[in-house]
């Protein structure tokens, strides 16, 4: 068993302060090789960097014309998830890129084949799939304790404001300078994890997802971006298993994330700040824990698969293909995003948040009685798009 894991961090401000923050709490700074970002001074952690003399990279293949790193950790924006995977691999390195996998189904399978050839793993970060709770929710699944799925659902509503929007030139974006696949979205970005969850926990083993097979997709945005700031849809599984997600960030007030999934003999509840809890029909529990308390597990099943030397990643390119091929079918689905009506659309002048009033509640409505807003007959709804997704897509 190896001692210790060489780490290049890829992204330094943002998100990869919370890599940064436990890799410091942890006491292992001194395993990081290097990091990489074109603007460094920006990070929480750079004079802690300076002063544990890490090397400072601008770009990826800099670091390796140096260094070597056993694991890499990719914190940058969207569509540089994969050329920064795959230089990793090529250059020996394990892979823990941030989710989204990445924006295009055709840069998931070059990530994949790069997978493959060089023997590197490469796990994809969204959280609740490394927790305990959701693994052992997922193992008593496959077990049968509840017998099958029948439906389930989803919802989050997170505000964001006009600094959310503003913090970078690819939020809200469709594609990048030289085109490049990015499709910056509430279910792409920061509510990508439950969407993503609904379809990893009934998936037939612990590396994969259930495989999309339609979806009737409604979406809406109150922002001036390129893509949606608010979803719902209404999809099946290739079991037949109905799913539906809605989320919003065109809110001025937080709910969520919740989701329930009933099973023939049990129904799994959660709530934010509550745990996650099976209850079956003769009344007993069974109490699985908080996934929420769980963000950071990803980095330590990393880190010890490559101290230990086994390369089983829960959560990897294959489970989260469903996620990656349901934002693929919602923007061929809708490729005009319909903006909400202006006269419905305010903005908190204290917050800068745009929101449109009664949305939270609308979409609350939607989730209670598994149904899309255009069903329930709101005025600014417009009838979801179907779309079907191919088996071809799934290629592994």
């Amino acid at each position: 068993m190896k001692e210790k894991c060489g780490i290049v961090l890829v992204g330094i401000a943002g998100y990869g302060e919370i890599y940064l923050k436990a890799l410091y709490e942890q006491n292992r700074l001194s395993w990081v090789e290097g990091v990489v970002d074109i603007n460094p001074e920006r990070s929480a952690f750079f004079d802690q960097i300076k002063k544990q003399k890490i090397p400072i990279y601008s770009t990826l293949e800099s670091f390796y014309q140096n260094h070597t790193a056993d694991l890499a950790i990719i914190s940058t924006p969207i569509h540089l998830h994969a050329p920064q995977a795959i230089t990793a691999m090529e250059n020996g390195s394990h892979v823990l890129c941030e989710k989204p996998m990445t924006g295009s189904w055709e840069e998931a399978e070059h990530m994949r084949h790069v997978r493959n050839r060089t023997g590197r793993f490469v796990a994809i970060g969204f959280n609740w799939s490394f927790s305990q709770s959701v693994q052992e929710w997922k193992q008593d699944i496959q077990k049968g304790l509840f017998g099958a799925p029948i439906r389930g659902k989803t919802i989050v509503l997170w505000p964001r404001n006009q600094h959310y929007y503003n913090r970078s030139h690819w939020a809200g974006k469709l594609q990048g300078p030289n085109g490049e696949a990015i499709f910056d979205s509430i279910a792409n970005n920061a509510a990508s994890h439950f969407l993503h969850n609904l379809l990893y926990v009934l998936g037939d083993s612990k590396e994969h997802s259930a495989k999309l097979r339609s979806m009737n997709i409604e979406l809406y945005r109150a922002n001036p971006i390129e893509t949606f700031d608010t979803c719902a849809l209404r999809a099946k599984t290739d079991q037949s298993v109905e799913l539906s997600y809605i989320a919003s960030h065109a809110i001025n007030q937080e709910s969520g994330p919740q989701f329930e999934m009933e099973f023939e003999k049990a129904t799994i509840r959660y709530e934010d700040g509550d745990t996650m809890k099976a209850r079956w029909g003769d009344g007993s529990v069974k109490d699985y824990g908080d996934p929420e308390t769980e963000h950071i597990r990803k980095l330590e099943v990393c880190i010890q698969a490559v101290l230990k030397g086994h390369q089983e990643i829960c959560c990897g390119i294959e489970a989260s293909y469903s996620q990656l091929l349901a934002i693929k079918g919602m923007h061929e689905a809708v490729p005009e995003v319909p903006a909400f009506p202006p006269k419905l659309v305010k903005k908190d002048p204290e917050t800068m948040t745009t929101y449109v009033p009664g949305l939270a509640e609308a979409l609350l409505n939607c989730y209670k009685e598994w149904e899309l807003p255009s069903e329930r007959g709101y005025p600014w709804a417009q009838t979801g798009k179907h779309v079907v997704i191919s088996n071809r897509d799934y290629t592994y």
